[in-house]
């Protein structure tokens, strides 16, 4: 065995040392995640507002104008016309409206008065508590505009429209389904960059740090040396959360294991880097906690779309969650559990995760030297 590998393997091993006698990061790494599944995947409501709607008419005139006018007044709804179905239906799958509605050709002509008039409504239920919250909007709308027609025109409703919804993604619209698959994010961000945050900072308080110098180890080795353990502590940790969520919740996992895979390491590695980063820039263990909060997780919980909608966020806040990797890997999550492999959504974030990771790993290397200043 070369030196190089015998001096890895001692680091290596000295980091699960310290790992095992840690109980902090046993409690964040293996409690936490548990604890976390439990309170997110069992009951948190969430409210929405100006979702995104797409609106397909087959043949426009003054009735389906008044209706769609109707969802234009609404703070609910933002309406996007498309001028067919499957316009609409494409734009469904690439997240772009959170649902679509199909005024169909013959919907002046059957009326109202004859209570039959077709419409479908197509809800997105990757969101489910977004989609149960758009049906509910869209039926007091519908409601409302009934009551305005019979009053401008004189004549009684017989017979209201039979509304026709279809669910996409998640059809039971359980919103463990989408909760839960969302604390992954929330558990590898605390493996991959808080208690990474700690470690070199902590060498340097404790003095230890000082001693590696001396030894002829390399400032790559003492990085990967770094990165391995919570690599696996984390990757297991995801593990053990996609099981709880399978098995536990009944959440589908429509997508592939493979591209999951993938996507947690891209994401995990972009973790550890800038965890990494912060713990070489700030060599207090209070300093580089704080930092690393700050950075890395309350953005993975606000503005990663776990909890909070993005598309109704405003322009400049949408536009700064394209700085954290948990921003992507929500979306992918998201899709492979309940959409499957939607390549147009996975790809673009696959390959932001990716260079997120090799930018936050070359800073960090480039940042950590050979020296005690």
């Amino acid at each position: 065995m070369s030196p190089r590998v015998s001096r890895f393997l001692a680091l290596w091993r000295k980091e699960w040392i310290q790992i095992r006698r840690d109980p902090a990061s046993i409690g964040i790494g293996v409690l936490l995640p548990a604890i976390l599944l439990l309170v997110f995947g069992y009951g948190i409501s969430l409210d929405a507002q100006r979702l995104p709607i797409g609106v397909v008419v087959e043949k426009p005139n003054p009735l389906t104008a008044s209706f769609t006018g109707g969802l234009e007044q609404s703070r609910y709804f933002s309406p996007h016309p498309y001028g067919s179905i499957g316009e609409g239906e494409d734009a469904l799958r690439r997240r772009k409206v959170d649902a679509i509605l199909w005024l169909w050709g013959d919907f002046t002509r059957r009326g109202l008065r004859e209570g039959n008039a077709p419409l479908s409504l197509i809800v997105n239920g990757v969101d489910a508590n977004t989609a149960r919250l758009l049906e509910g909007y869209f039926q007091g709308v519908w409601g409302q505009w009934l009551e305005w027609e019979a009053k401008t025109s004189g004549q009684p409703i017989l017979t209201p429209v039979d509304v026709e919804g279809r669910i996409w993604f998640n059809p039971a619209l359980e919103s463990r389904h989408y909760l839960a698959p969302g604390v992954i994010v929330i558990n590898m961000t605390l493996v991959g960059a808080l208690l990474t945050a700690l470690v070199i900072a902590r060498e340097w308080e404790r003095g230890t740090m000082e001693a590696l110098l001396s030894t002829p180890v390399s400032v790559a080795e003492i990085l990967w040396s770094k990165i391995g353990p919570y690599f696996v502590l984390g990757m297991g940790g995801m593990a053990a959360c996609v099981v709880i969520t399978v098995g536990l919740f009944g959440a589908p996992l429509v997508g592939s294991p493979w591209v999951l895979f993938l996507a947690a390491s891209l994401f995990l590695l972009s973790s550890l880097g800038m965890g990494l980063l912060i713990s070489t820039a700030f060599r207090s263990t209070f300093l580089a906690s704080m930092v690393a909060v700050v950075s890395t997780f309350l953005p993975a919980f606000i503005l990663s779309g776990f909890i909070f909608d993005i598309g109704s966020m405003p322009g400049p806040i949408r536009a700064f969650t394209y700085l954290f990797a948990a921003r992507y890997f929500v979306s992918l999550l998201q899709t492979v559990f309940l959409a499957g492999d939607v390549w147009s959504v996975l790809l673009p974030n696959l390959a932001a995760l990716a260079l997120m990771a090799a930018f936050f790993l070359g800073i960090a290397w480039r940042m950590s030297r050979r020296s005690l200043e």
